[in-house]
């Protein structure tokens, strides 16, 4: 007798139906196997039908009564459990197909996260491994982005956002940081001021550079559309400390603002929070976010500084510019601040302001 080990098939047929195939060339009837093996009728009755799984002490049964050997038995169980669970992932994928364009794919293909495919199930997969999840439905459950799924008056896609965020913490765990260091990360922030002077590709290495030395892995992820978000932070471990910021609209003042904001979060809030920084801050605790844009905007522009300024100057192109020159900071960065207060027009000394021109990685 000869005995194909090899037996497979796409389709999902239980093993039962081959042990159906070798009784029945041995000259046995399922009775008599079924005395063979000291078991019931009815218990091989259900491992026929595919209802009961063929367990390791029945595949060594089996192999003694039949000649085929155990693994062959187990082998078939596995491959008919597998594509039944296939089966019924595919029928998952079916479920899911809306998230594909919510969690913006094709940006994510842009942007080298995930592979170009045409097919439904192949993406539905590729975000999967993306987010490392089996299953998409579960995202808002994580902690991390919960923050993304609360009840809110915005325009903000939660799963574009979502997408962005983790965009950011896979290029962040690539990134190699010492444990993080409050008090050097406060002492490196006049160095880090100062680089509001500089053009991108003079500052980001030295940026960091400086960043990594503290514990904080900083990363440039371009927006994502309808995220409406400029920055956001959150901690990868308890020794590292992931700061994202976007590109979204390239001015140079938001950018340094942004970034301050963020590195306020760091310094001064629960490391068990996921901060985002936007046009839409309904999402946020005020308090948090207030305390943030407060440090920010102190350590930008000292307060006794401003004040003065304000009360002994009218604010000219040349006022502005011989501020920035006596407090160290880009002049942007001051015209930025006075429209963000209304005191002088969105339209006026923008040409003291600057657009970052980026080149993503």
């Amino acid at each position: 007798m000869t005995i194909n080990t090899n037996y497979h098939s796409d389709l999902a047929i239980p093993p039962g139906e081959y042990l159906e195939e070798v009784i029945a060339e041995l000259g046995l009837s399922k009775e008599e196997l079924a005395q063979r093996m000291n078991r019931p009728a009815a218990k091989l009755s259900a491992i026929y039908k595919g209802d009961k799984a063929i367990t390791p002490e029945t595949a060594l049964q089996l192999e003694k009564v039949t000649g085929v050997p155990a693994h062959v038995w187990i082998g078939l169980e596995t491959e008919y459990r597998l594509i039944l669970a296939r089966e019924k992932e595919k029928e998952h994928h079916c479920r899911e197909k809306e998230y594909i364009t919510k969690f913006c794919y094709n940006d994510l293909v842009k942007y080298g996260f995930v592979d170009k495919t045409s097919r439904c199930e192949d993406k539905i997969t590729q975000l999967y491994q993306f987010f490392g999840v089996t299953s998409l439905e579960t995202i808002r459950d994580l902690n991390r982005y919960k923050v993304c799924f609360r009840a809110a008056k915005t325009q903000r896609s939660p799963e574009a956002l979502v997408a962005w965020l983790r965009m950011g913490e896979l290029r962040a765990r690539e990134i190699h940081c010492r444990p993080f260091d409050a008090g050097l990360l406060k002492e490196k922030l006049p160095l880090i001021r100062k680089m509001t002077s500089q053009l991108p590709e003079e500052f980001i290495p030295v940026l960091k550079s400086t960043l990594v030395d503290a514990g904080v892995a900083f990363v440039v992820i371009p927006h994502l559309p309808k995220t409406y978000a400029h920055g956001a932070t959150y901690w990868i471990n308890k020794q590292k400390a992931a700061l994202l910021l976007s590109l979204r609209g390239s001015w140079a003042d938001i950018f340094w603002f942004s970034l301050f904001h963020e590195l306020g979060h760091i310094l001064l809030h629960d490391s068990r929070y996921t901060f985002i920084e936007g046009e839409e801050n309904e999402l946020q605790e005020e308090q948090y976010e207030r305390e943030a844009d407060t440090f920010a905007a102190t350590t930008l522009i000292p307060p006794q500084k401003l004040q003065h300024f304000l009360n002994n100057e009218k604010p000219t192109k040349q006022s502005i510019t011989d501020l920035a020159k006596t407090i160290g900071i880009h002049p942007g960065i001051i015209v930025g601040r006075l429209q963000h207060e209304k005191i002088i027009e969105n339209t006026w000394f923008n040409d003291l302001r600057k657009r970052y021109k980026w080149e993503i990685n």
